[in-house]
């Protein structure tokens, strides 16, 4: 959900990857229902684990798995989410899920924005304002 809502609206400022310490097999099918009410399709997404969230380095991971991340991990910029996982629940507690993730990821969203249009400390005209990589850990 969080890469969903992160790739529809905030594809300018963050290039949004997905991931678990411990991946399901396949993207549970009211997450994709429920997204799909919001006009945001995961009909391409899969599962991926950590390592493929890490390489190139995030410049933020964005830990909702309640667990410790791996080592490897302890060094990048982490926010911590308190979001309750919705696999297995009913198509009622995804939608309640997929509200609260939306209001998270548009508050980062808009707060990296923020960061971005802050005063560059150059002088080049080619600056350009940073992109942050978003990894959800579930």
């Amino acid at each position: 959900m969080a890469e969903g809502f992160a790739r529809a609206y905030g594809h300018d400022i963050i290039d949004a990857v997905s991931a678990g310490l411990s991946p399901a097999n396949f993207v549970d099918p009211s997450t994709k229902a429920v997204m799909a009410e919001r006009s945001i399709s995961l009909e391409d997404a899969f599962p991926k684990g950590i390592d493929m969230a890490l390489k190139p380095p995030p410049d933020l991971l964005v830990n909702i798995s309640g667990q410790m991340l791996p080592y490897h991990a302890a060094h990048l910029p982490v926010e911590i989410w308190q979001v309750r996982d919705p696999i297995g629940e009913a198509q009622g507690v995804h939608r309640e899920i997929r509200d609260q993730v939306e209001g998270l990821v548009m508050k980062l969203i808009l707060r990296l924005r923020q960061q971005s249009q802050a005063p560059l400390r150059t002088n080049t005209s080619s600056a350009r304002a940073p992109r942050y990589k978003f990894g959800r850990m579930a």
